[in-house]
């Protein structure tokens, strides 16, 4: 039987990290690879290795050696929580780690309106001990916004997994976490 592997899209406060702890709780034999964990590990306890400049690239390393860990070593469905909104990400990440012949792979990307992600962060009191090159939510919200006018960060589409769920409100969350344990236990 093929594993599942989900891949969330989004800009900050979308409600990523919420729906993959709801579906970790509902899909059997599940695990969440949350990157903001391990920012957080590393702001804790090894900032001075941090790269002074460009894509935080230790983040990433840690976060493959665990997804990597996960792969061979577990048989567990993994649930990949982070913001993936570089198409040329996700694509390395689906060809390099999931395999198609071994994955059902599944992208849901949280198309949340800009006014309303801004109403959360102005009230967030999430830890900001994941920031790297920022100091709140709001300045990480204003670069992502920019972002979007960059050639390679463009929202998922059909064709790019096997399945693509887009959420625009996330009192949708509960219908696409019932589609997915769906899928796999199909």
């Amino acid at each position: 039987m093929k594993r599942v592997v989900i891949i969330t899209v989004g800009k900050t406060h979308s409600g990523k990290t919420t729906f993959a702890r709801s579906l970790e709780q509902q899909l059997k034999n599940s695990l969440v690879v949350d990157q903001d964990n391990h920012a957080e590990f590393i702001n804790t306890y090894y900032k001075t290795l941090l790269p002074k400049q460009g894509p935080n690239t230790l983040k990433y390393a840690i976060s493959k050696l665990i997804m990597d860990y996960a792969i061979e070593n577990t048989d567990y469905h993994l649930i990949i929580c982070n913001s993936n909104r570089s198409r040329k990400g996700r694509m390395s990440l689906l060809e390099k780690l999931f395999d198609q012949n071994k994955f059902i792979r599944i992208l849901v990307h949280f198309d949340i309106p800009d006014d309303v992600l801004h109403a959360r962060v102005t009230q967030s009191k999430r830890n900001t001990n994941i920031f790297r090159s920022a100091s709140t939510f709001d300045e990480v919200l204003t670069r992502q916004q920019a972002e979007t006018l960059k050639e390679d960060v463009t929202d998922p589409v059909e064709g790019e997994a096997d399945h693509l769920f887009v959420i625009k409100d996330n009192e949708e969350a509960n219908s696409v976490i019932q589609r997915i344990v769906d899928i796999a236990t199909d």
